[in-house]
């Protein structure tokens, strides 16, 4: 049995903070290979597509190049309506029945995880990874909370750093992307008017 992290997210663009939970999630001996998913139509959120999705694909694409245990997903695209990470989460079942799976949270999604799409029946087909963003004071409360749910959440450690994608957008930085996606940023002319 294969145990399987899988990170999904918007990643427009995907930063540094991005990259840390990446890492971690791969350095880690609990997981024999982690999914990067880009979602298609992200439900929680209203939707801001400031780049074509193959842009947003292409960024996930280097930066799993770092990482032997890392595997772009596409498993959202292959689907109509907006990517609800329980519909995610059965058909990564399906294609990998031998998985157990495990969804990496930030710090902002475990405040909210319990009022997620069919919460009730998605904790019963995966466990979570928290990562605390920004060190949340409240951050373990809600872990507790929602472990009350019956949801199975692992806490790491790992610092991440706290980024706000929006603001990101706004003003593209350097020290806020990995070096390969700010290269690729350039090379397309993605957020240009801000790049600095």
């Amino acid at each position: 049995m294969s145990q399987t992290a899988v990170f999904g997210g918007t990643f427009n663009p995907f930063h540094i903070g991005h990259y840390e939970i990446l890492s971690a999630l791969c350095g880690s001996e609990k997981f024999d290979k982690v999914l990067l998913v880009p979602d298609r139509i992200p439900p929680h959120k209203k939707h801001v597509q400031s780049v074509p999705d193959a842009d947003r694909i292409e960024m996930c694409r280097i930066v799993c190049e770092d990482f032997d245990k890392a595997q772009l997903c596409l498993i959202e695209f292959e689907r109509e309506g907006k990517s609800y990470t329980v519909d995610t989460v059965k058909a990564l079942k399906r294609a990998f029945p031998a998985d157990d799976f495990f969804i990496a949270c930030g710090g902002d999604m475990i405040k909210t995880l319990d009022t997620w799409y069919r919460f009730d029946e998605l904790k019963t087909l995966a466990s979570f990874v928290a990562f605390n963003r920004g060190n949340d004071e409240g951050f373990l409360a809600n872990v507790e909370r929602l472990r009350g749910l019956g949801a199975q959440i692992t806490v790491f450690d790992n610092a991440v750093t706290e980024i706000s994608s929006t603001e990101l957008r706004e003003g593209v930085k350097r020290k806020y992307l990995p070096e390969k996606v700010w290269e690729y940023v350039n090379r397309r002319g993605i957020y240009k008017q801000q790049n600095n």
